[in-house]
């Protein structure tokens, strides 16, 4: 594998630059004075930063846009060898790294690494991470899969020796990555069109695992089932974090707030601690943050700015976020696409303040829907009203065993109030006709869902 020198800056090309991943790798090496040139198939606000930054960027994939003072070239899972510019990279014989190879790389670097993995929960906390260490001022570099508000974007390039970064078992990536510090949040069946089954995902976690060196530290939730297949063999520290007295971290007196927000005592080896005060909501946060606190304790920070930085911590984008109100009824957005995200973000609604609940559901991919299409169900069922718009495709093709409409009809067999939409404008004119005073619209998916929202709040 190519090896770069971070002393020598090199010229980079991005295939697919506009990812919220890629964007901030490219921007990492910007500030190291590389230079990046990179391609996507449109616009956005980041390629528009990433020009101001000084990268050229060509809209659209063409052959053409792989010079001949290429040196290194830089993909996504995304792309596949039918991609023009990847068959000229090809044919150039030009090094070529993969996204997760890139960020591997330049984890090296920092003596204090952090990587954040688990199939649900990753953004939230790296970000949670993120806030302490900045409450900290240990001057961090981040990298985090949303925007967060606290460092203008989805990274933050810093000077010392602390890194945070999410990491992410989709086409096994993470297997690139030799933090100081990993996280697992949980293990779940996800990505069921890469991996065979629950088993070779819990296999490739505990892969995950073995790139810690010995000196380091697994921070790992101690309540799931599959703990002993994820730590076997494992040399470095081990330390359990979750929901019961079982775990080296886990919380006591529970309570949400007015506003939806979660309080807790922190108990650590048994012996009650701080007072813990969220400014978000959610028993499944409880559960990231005291990953997080465990990973500060272990790097020596001050529990006074771990704690300061979660309570300031208002989430990340498309986190629970509140976008708005209109007609007194509040509008959220979240991204989960998955039925236990989708649980989570029920159990979140259902300490918020609200009349009826609303929610527009936007799956994410054919494979994901038709293998946990009764699982999805069953967490959707919760909610009073479900509008459900057309599966969003990402990188999948149409494979026509499962439609959005199916989804629909099977909730309304187990009793929920639900409809299919085949536009975002008949969901929004379905929703102004029959929402009610205090009613809670929640947006939800991993697409573009989240423009329904927006729609309503300027009308």
């Amino acid at each position: 594998m190519y090896e770069i020198d971070f002393s020598k800056p090199i010229h980079v090309h991005f295939i697919g630059i506009g990812g919220i991943s890629m964007s901030g790798l490219a921007e990492i090496l910007l500030k190291e004075h590389f230079r990046i040139s990179g391609s996507d198939a449109k616009g956005s606000e980041i390629i528009d930063h990433l020009i101001a930054m000084g990268a050229t960027v060509n809209i659209g994939q063409c052959a053409a846009n792989i010079t001949d003072d290429t040196d290194l070239v830089v993909y996504t899972a995304a792309i596949h060898e039918d991609n023009e510019e990847f068959a000229a990279c090809l044919a150039k014989q030009l090094p070529m790294l993969t996204r997760a190879q890139l960020l591997g790389q330049i984890m090296n670097n920092y003596r204090y690494s952090v990587a954040v993995s688990g199939t649900h929960g990753k953004t939230t906390t790296t970000s949670m991470l993120s806030q302490m260490f900045l409450e900290a001022d240990v001057d961090p570099t981040i990298s985090v899969g949303g925007i967060l508000d606290s460092i203008g974007g989805n990274i933050r390039v810093g000077q010392s020796d602390y890194f945070v970064t999410e990491a992410c078992e989709y086409t096994n990536s993470f297997h690139a990555f030799y933090p100081y510090i990993s996280i697992i949040l949980n293990v779940d069946a996800d990505h069921l069109d890469f991996f065979s089954g629950i088993d070779e995902i819990i296999e490739s976690f505990h892969t995950f695992a073995t790139n810690l060196p010995d000196h380091g530290a697994l921070v790992v939730n101690g309540d799931m089932d599959c703990l002993p297949r994820i730590t076997r063999n494992l040399e470095c520290r081990i330390v359990t974090f979750g929901l019961t007295d079982t775990n080296r971290y886990y919380p006591t007196d529970i309570e949400a707030d007015e506003q939806g927000h979660m309080n807790y005592t922190l108990v650590v080896d048994g012996v009650s601690q701080e007072r813990v005060h969220l400014n978000i909501g959610g028993t499944h946060n409880v559960v990231n943050s005291l990953s997080a606190i465990a990973v500060c304790d272990l790097l020596g920070i001050d529990r006074e700015y771990a704690l300061s930085g979660l309570a300031c911590f208002g989430g990340a984008h498309r986190r629970f976020e509140h976008k708005g109100s209109l007609r007194s009824v509040t509008v959220i957005d979240d991204y989960a696409h998955h039925p236990t995200e989708i649980r989570a973000t029920l159990t979140t609604a259902l300490q918020t303040p609200h009349n009826g609940l609303w929610v527009v559901f936007q799956p994410h991919t054919y494979t994901r829907t038709h293998a946990l299409f009764e699982e999805f169900a069953d967490a959707l069922k919760g909610f009073d009203h479900v509008l459900v718009v057309d599966i969003y495709a990402a990188r999948e093709q149409d494979t026509g065993l499962v439609h959005a409409r199916d989804l629909a009809d099977r909730l309304r067999e187990l009793g929920t109030d639900a409809h299919y939409f085949d536009t975002f404008d008949t969901v929004e004119n379905y929703f102004l006709k029959n929402c009610q005073k205090n009613d809670l619209l929640i947006t939800m998916g991993a697409g573009d869902v989240y423009l329904i929202g927006e729609s309503l709040l300027g009308k």
